[in-house]
């Protein structure tokens, strides 16, 4: 194959993973309109198309750089305005920086779940702007950008920790620092469950997600041409859909026996669970280590959801601490158990694990430190959470003038 067909055949196939990518936008409003309450649903949409608008705009203009310039130290990109420089990634860098537009759209997209029916829409736009800016393309510096944990041999294929525990941590100190909905807590400090409005759109989103991820894994690969890519894309199919089946396998199998019936949100996230874990080590490991991540990230996530729910007691509608940060964070260790190439399980010893560990700490340092200044300098600057009264009568109404459902229109209409 001539080089001019190899870099068109690589070009589609890497704007084909974007377009997938892109179409997670869609999963995650779906999941977080299904899992929290009617009333907010207009407002949760309208999150979900203006930080994928607002971050694309910002990434532009300043992110890119920040996360593919000339290192300087090791931890940070230079500055290219509107990305105008000269990079080799294989493809045109108009199609790499699509592709990176949108992964860096999923980061913060993932704090809008933990934080849902309580927070102001003005204060979303704004912490969305500075993850998209500077929290996220640091990290991406760091790891894909050529910075110094990449110089340690740190893997991490597709985001497990780039995207996924960036976006996790974030959405841990902000849930935390904005506090729980009204009623979630009862005096005594017991959790109690506020159910979603729609399964079946928390459903949708998951299997959106799902389809999406084949765009986020297979595409990490950049490149199509030539049998040893195409090798190994399929491989990172099969070792996506596996650990996604098995991570929904093993978080129903675990809620049938913990509460006696097969728990079907949980089920879901399970799913997401598995896919969040597989995502380093995707091109990495066999198909049978990982469905062994995929299960492991399944049986945690029900655990852990408990944990951040009761323990911690913050309150996280859909999981997103859970399903990105800790099976983020779990599944980047997995790399240093099962990497076929350096993992301990295949007689590589423990030095990539360790590699693994200090980059999964040193990015969960990064991001909760200026997760939490961003989060209390919106807060003591515009408020980052509504009144109590409106988050009674929702977001909807209170931040943008109208309802979601015809239903409570017409019952407004009658009251009228």
């Amino acid at each position: 194959m001539d080089m001019e067909m190899a870099v068109s055949l690589d070009t589609v196939w890497v704007l084909l993973g974007a377009v997938l990518v892109f179409f997670m936008q869609a999963g995650f409003a779906m999941v977080e309109t299904g899992f929290t309450r009617a009333k907010n649903a207009g407002n949760i949409i309208m999150k979900n198309i203006m930080d994928f608008s607002v971050g694309s705009i910002i990434y532009w203009v300043f992110g890119f750089g920040i996360m593919f310039g000339d290192s300087i130290g090791g931890v940070i990109g230079s500055l290219d305005l509107f990305v105008k420089g000269t990079y080799d990634f294989g493809v045109p860098t108009f199609a790499f920086l699509i592709f990176q537009t949108v992964f860096c759209a999923t980061a913060a997209t993932i704090v809008s779940g933990a934080m849902a029916e309580r927070t102001k829409f003005v204060s979303y736009l704004s912490y969305s702007f500075f993850i998209s800016l500077i929290i996220y393309p640091i990290v991406g510096h760091w790891i894909w950008g050529g910075g110094f944990l990449a110089e340690l041999g740190f893997v991490d294929f597709a985001g497990s920790t780039v995207v996924h525990s960036v976006g996790g941590w974030a959405a841990l100190v902000g849930a935390a620092v904005i506090g729980p909905r009204i009623g979630k807590y009862t005096k005594e400090g017991k959790a109690k469950v506020i159910p979603g409005h729609s399964i079946t759109l928390g459903a949708l989103g998951v299997f959106i997600l799902w389809f999406g991820w084949f765009g986020f894994n297979p595409g990490s690969q950049l490149a199509a041409s030539g049998l040893e890519n195409a090798e190994a894309i399929a491989s990172i199919f099969i070792t996506t859909n596996l650990a996604a089946a098995m991570g929904a396998i093993m978080s129903m199998a675990v809620t049938w026996i913990k509460y006696g019936k097969p728990d079907v949100s949980m089920t879901l996230n399970g799913a997401l669970a598995g896919l969040v874990g597989i995502t380093a080590g995707t091109a990495s490991v066999t198909p049978i280590g990982a469905a062994i991540i995929g299960a492991i990230a399944g049986v945690v996530i029900v655990f852990s959801v408990e944990f951040v729910d009761h323990v911690l007691k913050i309150d996280d509608p859909v999981g997103a601490v859970s399903v990105h940060g800790v099976c983020g964070a779990l599944g980047t260790l997995m790399v240093g158990f099962f990497a076929v190439d350096g993992g301990l399980f295949y007689g590589g010893g423990a030095s990539l694990l360790l590699t693994q560990l200090i980059g999964v700490l040193a990015v969960a340092a990064w991001t909760m430190t200026t997760a939490f200044i961003l989060f209390k300098s919106i807060d003591k600057l515009v408020g980052l959470r509504v009144s109590r009264e409106e988050e009674l009568e929702g977001l909807d109404i209170t931040e943008h003038g109208m309802e979601s459902y015809a239903d409570f229109q017409l019952k407004s209409i009658i009251k009228e």
